[in-house]
């Protein structure tokens, strides 16, 4: 099931007056908007709030081409005209103690502030009054990566002013706060911000742009009747997409506990006629030390270091003054994933004919990142052959080996934190610590049957997780 689909679906028949009954008895919207003008007048005269620059107080809002139909008892009109305040935040400093809580773009998290762990600032107490935010109050974050995010403030325990990065809207009584959030969510507002924001690279929302958003406004009893409705769907979308990340979860362990069993031995049975690991040990490298205890492996397995099975080397140092030798495509850190490889960036170097042999990676072989997410390894299972620098390990079998089933050794070691680099800024897995990883030799076969019990296993994992994606 996809949430976010549901979500924009039931949002977006809400804000066309579908997912509630309309009440013939309801006051019509055109009715509430003439008692916000005429607060709005009221007010002005009083000097409580300054006349919008945007419209003067006698216009209304006539719209001859609307966005789309709503309820004859609807009406279109503005976030401008239905706020009595719309205000940048301030320009304070964070500090550990202080008068206010600070609230800022960042504290903002899934439609929710862990208040216990916002900022204090301290303000100049009559300027303040301006800025301390009140339950009801809706914050609007108008620039950067998170432009258009709002907060419905609830709940307050303390006073707390809010950032310049945000603003605010302060709604009249005739249109609940709740509604307009649930507006700032829909795939319409999200459409208008789109197109509103400004900017290179760093888009933002300015005040002027969001009071000039269209909002359909229904009359007020049927605005509770929808924010009323809208909070229970939203809580059961939440109950799913909360039993989708546990089980989400849950299929993350159980892919690890299946590669701490085959690991162990303990993932698919042993059979006695299958050759010994030690006899396979001696074809793959005689030179090799024979552990006299396997440790708690099983019967038949060994105990041996990667650099014992696998012969390894790095690739050559980029150096912009070596221009010598055949132009050659090479992968980079970037270009490795776990068991995947990203070719949208592949890059060229020149190679000397006897750097070749070190650098060529042919098919088969595994790799393995010495820096950035260091241990990070795939098979290059390509009919072609590539190139690598220096920071890829690549390990070549000395013999008969089942690659993949090492593959999934690195995975294991790297979940359970036992591969790790050295070194003093940018860490990273030195050739020789590379060489020393302990890692199991079962024989032959019992490799290749652990390798086709876990892919059969995460295959029917994976398909419960594509369910979830649907």
């Amino acid at each position: 099931m996809d949430t976010k689909k549901l979500r924009q679906k039931i949002l977006d028949l809400a804000i066309r007056g579908k997912l509630v009954p309309q009440d013939p008895n309801d006051e019509p919207a055109s009715v509430l908007l003439e008692r916000i003008k005429e607060e709005k007048e009221r007010l002005i005269k009083e000097g409580k709030i300054r006349k919008s620059k945007r419209m003067a107080s006698s216009d209304m809002p006539h719209y001859e081409n609307v966005p789309f139909e709503i309820p004859s008892s609807w009406e279109w009109t503005t976030i401008n005209t239905i706020s009595k305040s719309i205000l940048y935040g301030v320009s304070e400093s964070a500090k550990t103690n202080g008068k206010y809580r600070l609230l800022r773009i960042t504290d903002i998290q899934n439609n929710s502030v862990q208040w216990d762990s916002v900022p204090y600032t301290d303000f100049d107490e009559n300027k303040a009054k301006s800025y301390l935010l009140s339950d009801g109050d809706i914050l609007f974050a108008r620039t950067g990566a998170t432009v258009g995010k709002s907060y419905l403030v609830q709940g307050l325990t303390e006073e707390a002013i809010y950032a310049s990065y945000l603003i605010r809207v302060q709604t009249y009584d005739a249109v609940l706060p709740q509604y307009v959030k649930f507006y700032f969510e829909s795939g319409y507002y999200w459409e208008q911000i789109e197109q509103g924001s400004v900017g290179v690279g760093q888009p933002n929302v300015n005040g002027t742009i969001l009071g000039n958003l269209h909002v359909p406004i229904p009359p007020i009893h049927e605005q509770f009747r929808i924010v009323s409705e809208l909070s229970k769907w939203m809580g059961i979308i939440d109950i799913i997409e909360m039993g989708k990340t546990d089980l989400q979860t849950i299929i993350k362990q159980v892919k690890s506990k299946i590669l701490d069993l085959a690991i162990q031995g303990k993932l698919v049975a042993q059979d006695p006629s299958d050759e010994p690991a030690s006899e396979l040990l001696k074809r793959i490298n005689p030179k090799a030390e024979f552990a006299c205890d396997n440790g708690h492996y099983p019967k038949g397995w060994q105990y041996v270091f990667l650099g014992d099975i696998f012969n390894h080397n790095t690739g050559k140092a980029l150096n912009s003054s070596n221009k010598e030798g055949i132009m050659k495509s090479y992968l980079t850190t970037s270009n490795v994933y776990w068991n995947e490889f990203d070719f949208t960036v592949i890059k060229q170097m020149p190679y000397r004919k006897s750097e070749l042999n070190k650098c060529t990676v042919t098919k088969g072989d595994l790799l393995v990142c010495e820096g950035g997410d260091i241990g990070r390894s795939a098979i290059w299972n390509f009919d072609y052959d590539i190139c690598i620098q220096n920071h890829i390990h690549r390990l070549r079998a000395k013999g008969d080996l089942c690659v993949t089933f090492y593959y999934y050794v690195l995975v294991y070691l790297k979940e359970n934190n036992l591969i790790g680099g050295k070194g003093i800024g940018l860490l990273g897995l030195s050739s020789n610590a590379l060489h020393k990883i302990n890692v199991p030799l079962p024989p032959l076969i019992e490799q290749q049957r652990i390798v086709q019990k876990i892919e059969e296993l995460f295959s029917s994992l994976d398909d419960i997780q594509k369910s979830l994606e649907v």
